[in-house]
């Protein structure tokens, strides 16, 4: 009589060759070369369903202005200059809430992360406020700063702090273990821990939180320019609202969707060059 064996299933190992283990490419985890402009391609489908909704007559055009009159509006407004002024305005108020809000929001980052008297003194008024809706706080501001400028950069910048915070904090304390038993092993100064290891360690949630910070600016500019402002891109579409005028809050929100992509992709090519000794799943 004759047994039949089966061999059990073995996964297949790895090829190796000169002693090292062939490596087989991870297409589906996206470890490949990235494909110039890919991230563009949803916006490009978004466009074509609305040039085609416009055209079949399925989306009405007195809620929806058709594409070409968005772009024909937003001629006329750069041709006049008012797009231009707007533009002006509300890159300055959003530049200026911007950068203060990063400074601050790394600062007290580096003052909670680095020491468990700044956590304690820092970690909580941080939390509080991001608890705390940013745009409820209009009211208290003018009473405070008045209707002004001062009131629109400081929330602003109050919206880029508590981001800039919470991803720089995060990554400050949740450096890899093994970093800090070498490093003490090797007797490595705190000063000399920090910059060399602390730091380039944390530049990741930096960079995420950067990013965050820009989009969330964005957000609160076109709020607070809508509460007694004389000019800038929200200034302009409420005024449009009024008019009924969609074409002209079109064309807001696409300058709107234009500064937020090209922000965003400056800060992430930033991030690439300076991270460029870090492998990551998007390649």
């Amino acid at each position: 009589m004759t047994i039949a064996l089966t061999r059990p299933a073995v996964a297949t190992a790895p090829s190796v060759s000169d002693g090292f283990v062939e490596r087989r490419p991870l297409r589906r985890l996206g470890l490949r070369k990235p494909v110039p402009f890919a991230r563009l391609l949803g916006v490009v489908l978004i466009l074509a369903a609305w040039v085609a909704g416009t055209h079949f007559g399925l989306i009405d055009e007195r809620k929806l202005s058709a594409p070409w009159d968005v772009v024909a509006t937003g001629w006329d407004l750069l041709v006049n200059g008012a797009l231009l002024e707007n533009i002006a305005a509300s890159l300055q108020r959003a530049g200026i809430g911007l950068g203060i809000g990063i400074a601050i929001g790394t600062g007290l980052a580096l003052i909670a992360g680095l020491s468990r008297l700044g956590e304690a003194l820092v970690d909580g008024p941080v939390q509080v406020k991001r608890a705390i809706p940013t745009l409820g706080l209009i009211p208290l501001m003018i009473l405070w700063l008045g209707i002004g400028e001062s009131f629109k950069i400081v929330l602003i910048a109050l919206v880029v702090i508590v981001t800039m915070y919470i991803q720089a904090h995060a990554s400050l304390t949740t450096i890899d273990q093994r970093f800090v038993e070498l490093s003490e092993v090797q007797g490595v100064s705190r000063a000399t821990f920090v910059r060399r290891v602390v730091i380039p360690g944390s530049l990741p949630g930096f960079f995420l939180g950067l990013r965050l910070s820009v989009t969330g600016a964005w957000l609160v500019l076109i709020a607070v320019e809508s509460v007694n402002a004389i000019d800038g891109l929200g200034k302009m579409m409420t005024n449009a609202q009024n008019y009924g005028q969609a074409d002209v809050i079109l064309v807001g929100l696409v300058v709107y969707g234009a500064f937020g992509l090209v922000s965003d992709a400056g800060i992430r090519l930033l991030e690439r060059k300076v991270l460029s000794w870090r492998r990551t799943i998007a390649g």
